[in-house]
């Protein structure tokens, strides 16, 4: 039995749970990352004994819509998967449904689900930090339940997961762009996931091929990208909602 760990991880701590959850396995694991440029894409090869991790971020109660697409195009020849929902810090709502059915109608077996805490994508100050130390011991430990259900033979049963079908609706933006010290590097053109941001103006960006995902902002070596002033009123906004620290939940 391989262990794949499968991420979309746009500014990096969506995959950094991913990583601590494996720690709990008794087996080397295999990374594969779907947020990249769609040339560069590199699906792993999946056989029907495998267990697979498979983490995505929250946005507004959903995962990206980019995310579960190119999931769909992995070959999963009926292997055992985890799915991850990681979120900074204010609520998943739907995502654990919505990837228990993404990952479902690509072919896995959904044996378990994990909610769990990253810093926020945009407001960072929320959720800050994590996943920490306590998160990493308590993730390796949600890594352990799975490994041994898996090892145990245990009838796979469907999961009960929360969240509501049909999904919220989904919300678009906040879309970063470039503050006046851009060098225009093409750092973020060359890294952004879609393709919305144009080596000919990287200032911009191209909002019908934006998903908010921050990617741009977390690569900009200057730390000259960003969403300008709706930073400070989101973080007002949510400040009520992302203050007290989430705890990290598994469902096996």
């Amino acid at each position: 039995m391989n262990i794949h760990q499968i991420s979309f991880s746009p500014t990096g701590g969506t995959r950094r749970v991913g990583e601590l959850l494996c720690k709990g396995f008794d087996a080397e694991c295999y990374a594969t990352e779907l947020c990249t440029k769609q040339e560069n894409m590199k699906y792993p090869d999946i056989k029907a004994d495998d267990l697979v991790v498979v983490s995505m971020p929250v946005y507004a109660g959903r995962v990206p819509a980019l995310a579960v697409e190119r999931l769909s195009h992995i070959k999963a020849n009926g292997a055992k998967c985890a799915v991850v929902a990681v979120y900074g810090n204010r609520a998943y709502e739907d995502a654990l449904v919505e990837m228990q059915d993404a990952a479902t109608e690509t072919g896995f077996q959904v044996i378990a689900a994990v909610a769990a805490i990253a810093e926020h994508s945009i407001c960072r100050m929320y959720g800050a930090g994590r996943p920490d130390g306590k998160d990493a011991e308590e993730l390796a430990s949600f890594g352990a339940a799975i490994y041994n259900k898996v090892k145990s033979g245990q009838t796979v049963e469907p999961l009960s997961l929360p969240g509501n079908r049909p999904y919220k609706q989904g919300c678009s933006g906040p879309y970063p762009i470039a503050g006046d010290a851009c060098t225009e590097c093409g750092t973020c053109a060359s890294e952004c996931p879609t393709g919305a941001i144009s080596f000919d103006n990287s200032k911009g960006v191209n909002q019908e091929l934006c998903i908010g995902c921050m990617r741009c902002v977390s690569v900009c070596p200057i730390q000259e990208r960003g969403i300008g002033e709706r930073l400070n009123m989101l973080t007002e906004h949510l400040k009520p909602l992302c203050s007290d620290r989430k705890q990290n939940e598994l469902f096996v």
